[in-house]
C-alpha cells in the first residue's frame, strides 16, 4: 500500500479515481478548497487537506509523504478566449503542481489532460497520441482547449520529474455532483434537448477512465500520454443509448447547423453584455458539430492493459447515482 494524493477529487474523474485507488488498498489524500463540497464523497475513506492551485506551499504540504500525485483539478469554460481564470488554474496551476511535486519528492505524477489536447481526426483513421494539435484549423482553439494543451505540454516537458499524461474522452458515471458531462445525460432524460447536432465524440464510462489512470501510474512510460476513450459515437447515437437505458424517448430531430449558429449568436450577445459564462455560444455550437472527435485508445490498451465496458453501464451508473442524490426526477421505466 502506498500514499497517493489527488487534486480535483471533488469532480467526476477525481471522485471515481479516489474510489479505484482505495479499492487497491492505497491511502488517499485529496486536496480541496475551503469552499469545496465533499459530502457526496462521504462514503470514501479519504483524507482531506485544504490546498489551492494558486498556493504551491499548500500543495507541497498536501503531497508530503505521497509516492504519487494525480493532478485532476482544472477550470472549464466554453468562452472562446483564454480568460485569466483559465490561465491561472490550468497553466499557472500546473506550474505550481510541478513545483510542489519537486519539493515533496514525488516519484510519479499522473497528469489528467483531455482529448482536447490531442489533434482532431481529419481522415478515415481515428486520432491518436501522435496526431498534431489542429484545433485552430476548425475554429476550436478556445480558451479551455488552449490552456489544457499548454498544461499538458508543461507537464510532459518537465525533465526532472517522472510524468505521465492521460487524455480522457466524454465521461458518464457516478459522483458527478455539479454535474459536469452528466448534465448532457440529464437534459436528454428530462426531455430538454430539442434535437441532436451533427458532431461526434468519444464516450466512455468514467470508472474505466479511473482504472486507466491507476494503470498509467503503475505501467505508464515516463513522458508518454495515453488516450482513455471509449466508443466514437454521433450525438444522435449517444442520445439513443441514453434514452434506451432510461426508458425515455430520444430526441429524433437533427438540428441544422445554421439554426444552431443563430442560437449561438444570442449566447455571444449575452456574454458580451454581462461578461458571464453563457449556457451556449457560437464556440460551443462549433464543438457540437465537430466530426473529428474520433479517438483511438489502442496505445492505452496495448501498453497499460486499458479496457472499457459497454457505455450503457456508465449511463446506468450515472442515472442511479443522480436518482439517489435527487438530481433527476422519477424514471418509471428505469430499473
Amino acid at each position: 500500500m502506498s500514499r497517493v494524493a489527488i487534486t480535483g477529487a471533488t469532480g467526476l474523474v477525481g471522485g471515481n479515481l479516489a474510489k479505484a485507488l482505495l479499492e487497491r488498498g492505497h491511502e488517499v489524500v485529496c486536496t480541496k478548497r475551503s469552499t469545496s463540497r465533499t459530502d457526496h464523497l462521504d462514503e470514501l475513506d479519504v483524507s482531506w487537506v485544504e490546498a489551492t492551485l494558486g498556493d504551491p506551499s499548500s500543495l507541497e504540504a498536501a503531497f508530503e509523504g505521497a509516492q504519487a500525485v494525480f493532478h485532476c483539478a482544472a477550470a472549464v469554460s466554453i468562452k472562446a478566449k483564454v480568460t485569466p481564470t483559465l490561465h491561472a488554474a490550468n497553466v499557472v496551476g500546473t506550474e505550481n503542481i510541478l513545483a510542489a511535486c519537486r519539493a515533496a519528492g514525488i516519484e510519479r505524477l499522473v497528469h489528467c489532460s483531455s482529448t482536447v489536447a490531442v489533434g482532431l481526426a481529419t481522415g478515415d483513421a481515428d486520432a491518436n497520441e501522435d496526431t498534431p494539435w489542429n484545433f485552430g484549423d476548425f475554429g476550436l482553439a478556445d480558451g479551455y482547449a488552449t490552456t489544457k494543451r499548454q498544461s499538458e505540454e508543461l507537464a510532459l516537458g518537465t525533465e526532472d520529474l517522472d510524468v505521465v499524461a492521460v487524455n480522457p474522452g466524454f465521461m458518464f458515471g457516478p459522483y458527478d455532483v455539479r454535474p459536469s458531462s452528466g448534465a448532457l445525460l440529464l437534459e436528454v432524460v428530462n426531455r430538454k434537448v430539442p434535437g441532436y447536432s451533427g458532431g461526434v465524440n468519444s464516450f466512455v464510462d468514467v470508472r474505466d477512465v479511473a482504472e486507466g489512470m491507476v494503470l498509467a501510474m503503475e505501467r505508464g512510460q515516463r513522458g508518454e500520454r495515453y488516450i482513455l476513450g471509449g466508443e466514437n459515437l454521433t450525438y444522435g447515437q449517444v442520445f439513443e443509448r441514453i434514452a434506451a437505458v432510461a426508458g425515455t424517448k430520444a430526441p429524433g430531430l437533427g438540428v441544422p447547423y445554421w439554426l444552431a449558429a443563430v442560437t449561438g449568436l444570442f449566447g455571444d450577445l449575452g456574454e458580451a453584455i454581462t461578461g458571464k459564462e453563457p449556457l451556449l455560444n457560437s464556440n460551443s455550437m462549433r464543438w457540437g458539430y465537430a466530426e473529428g472527435f474520433r479517438f483511438s485508445s489502442d496505445k492505452a490498451r496495448a501498453d497499460l492493459g486499458y479496457t472499457t465496458r459497454p457505455l450503457e453501464e456508465g449511463i446506468a451508473a450515472a442515472l442511479t447515482w443522480f436518482r439517489e442524490h435527487d438530481m433527476v426526477g422519477p424514471l418509471p421505466n428505469f430499473p
